[in-house]
């Protein structure tokens, strides 16, 4: 499953970072590394951009860039 898939408030874990390099090291300078936890907190009213809490910050993503972030859902 990718991040713009992932449902409201659930923490998901992140697996994966695809796209282009430059884009994968901005996503990884922001936090989105693999096996860091995030939650996906709003959607704007259009559904784009998405708001998405990780390593106790707020940060907003495209929803074509959460396309390329392969999560898994956290079990408890």
């Amino acid at each position: 499953m990718t991040l713009d898939e992932a449902e409201l408030h659930q923490p998901v874990l992140v697996k994966h970072v695809g796209g282009e390099r430059s884009f994968r090291r901005r996503l990884m300078e922001l936090g989105l590394v693999p096996g860091t936890a995030v939650k996906v907190e709003k959607v704007a009213p259009l559904g784009d951009p998405l708001e998405l809490s990780a390593r106790g910050c707020r940060l907003s993503i495209r929803k074509k860039e959460a396309k390329a972030v392969d999560v898994e859902p956290v079990h408890a």
